[in-house]
């Protein structure tokens, strides 16, 4: 038996809104960058969350987006045959790092990729590769929009680790809310929000947010070792916590 709703023609006709062509189009065109220039929102951090916890430090993601200068076919297809050309050189560097579980180049859109999965510290995953190809990397880098500033690469490896950080994409915590926690605590608010924070209503900073940080990694994702727990895996290889 359907429960009886109290609400009215108009209640209903307001909560069909958002799913009409014409308020999609508003919204998109009018709403968001009214809000946007009222309230200016500041991109957020790429990479995982710091943590001082060791699990959470097992198989970090990575996840690299550098826009192509040469945004043609022609632009894409030397991004590839950097790749290809030096590929036996960037897997012998990240087999001398020696914390990268798997890295993998992708070409989306008008982007080439590096997306990896890591043990450890960001900065020091970042240095530890680039001190052992970065002659190498630079045939990529020198493709990418801005990568000029930090060629060679071993030679600015501070201002590489900064050009990557940008670069990674912003990881959205597990807890969804946690998301809104960030973009206070970028604009210096450490305080817990008093207000319930319902995501099925898109409130306005979460519309912001996402459209500062246009592209995102949607949480931590899964981490696992197929039939061995991740502790089993460090203990047997003698690494210990």
């Amino acid at each position: 038996m359907p429960i009886p709703s109290d609400e009215g023609p108009l209640d209903r006709f307001v909560d069909r809104l958002p799913e009409t062509r014409l308020f999609k189009l508003l919204a998109s065109w009018i709403l968001v960058p009214l809000w946007a220039r009222l309230t200016p929102v500041k991109p957020l951090p790429g990479g995982p969350h710091p943590s001082f916890q060791h699990g959470d430090n097992v198989q970090c993601m990575m996840n690299l987006i550098m826009p192509l200068k040469d945004k043609s076919p022609v632009g894409r297809a030397l991004a590839a045959l950097a790749i290809a050309q030096n590929k036996d050189a960037i897997y012998a560097g990240l087999n001398n790092v020696g914390t990268v579980h798997f890295a993998r180049f992708v070409i989306v859109g008008d982007n080439i990729c590096m997306f990896s999965v890591y043990d450890g510290d960001f900065t020091n995953y970042i240095r530890d590769f680039i001190a052992t190809i970065g002659s190498v990397f630079n045939a990529v880098v020198e493709l990418v929009e801005g990568g000029e500033k930090v060629t060679p690469c071993e030679k600015n490896v501070e201002a590489f680790i900064q050009w990557v950080h940008e670069r990674d994409l912003y990881q959205v915590p597990d807890t969804a809310t946690d998301f809104l926690r960030d973009q206070e605590a970028l604009n210096g608010d450490r305080a817990v929000s008093p207000v319930n924070d319902d995501l099925t209503l898109l409130p306005r900073k979460l519309v912001l947010q996402l459209r500062a940080n246009a592209n995102v990694s949607l949480g931590n994702g899964y981490r696992a070792y197929p039939g061995f727990s991740v502790a089993q895996v460090r203990k047997q290889l003698g690494l210990g916590w």
